[in-house]
């Protein structure tokens, strides 16, 4: 038995190195055919394993780099949100530039240049609430950005089109117009 194993070796070299080619366009001996050449499936064909290859991921699971939002749509979650959610923002030049740029992009055609609702879009859609009201003034940066993320009314949610960091910078021009506005009524 003793001697077998030095042969044994010796065939398992052999075949290894066989599978080893110098071509690199083209593959040596090739021992598992199914590894060399796969079956692919379309999403939507029918799998002999499980039935359907487009599969649901299991529950739980986040998509790499994507973050929830464990708030629903709903007044009394963006109460919540208001109440939980805090603006991680140091309210740097940056930021205030970033949130100018994502203001001008996406709000304002309802809201305005000044936030008071009369953006170009009137006359199309019903006013949007100015941004300069009492409400929206005493509302908690993590309303705003809630109503941002999921939408209200006809408002439509923005979470696809605007990363949370630039909702965050929205939310501070927000606060910077409402500022401006109050500072001009003194």
């Amino acid at each position: 038995m003793t001697s077998a194993r030095p042969l044994l070796t010796v065939v398992i070299g052999v075949v290894l190195f066989a599978a080893c080619s110098e071509r690199s366009s083209q593959p040596g001996f090739i021992i598992l055919p199914g590894m060399v050449e796969s079956v692919p499936y379309d999403p939507y064909d029918a799998s002999p394993v499980t039935g359907t290859t487009l599969q649901k991921p299991p529950v739980g699971t986040v998509p790499f780099g994507f973050i929830p939002f464990e708030y629903g749509a709903d007044s009394a979650e963006a109460i919540r949100a208001g109440l939980e959610l805090v603006s991680p923002l140091k309210n740097t030049d940056a930021d205030r530039l970033e949130g100018k740029s994502v203001y001008e992009t996406f709000c304002q055609i309802c809201h305005g240049v000044t936030g008071v609702g009369d953006g170009p879009i009137i006359g199309r859609f019903p006013n949007p609430p100015s941004l300069l009201a009492e409400r929206a003034s005493s509302m908690p940066d993590g309303q705003m950005y809630h109503i941002l993320t999921v939408g209200q009314g006809l408002m439509p949610p923005y979470a696809v089109q605007v990363t949370p960091t630039e909702r965050w910078q929205a939310v501070l021009h927000v606060r910077l117009l409402q500022q401006a506005n109050q500072e001009q009524a003194r």
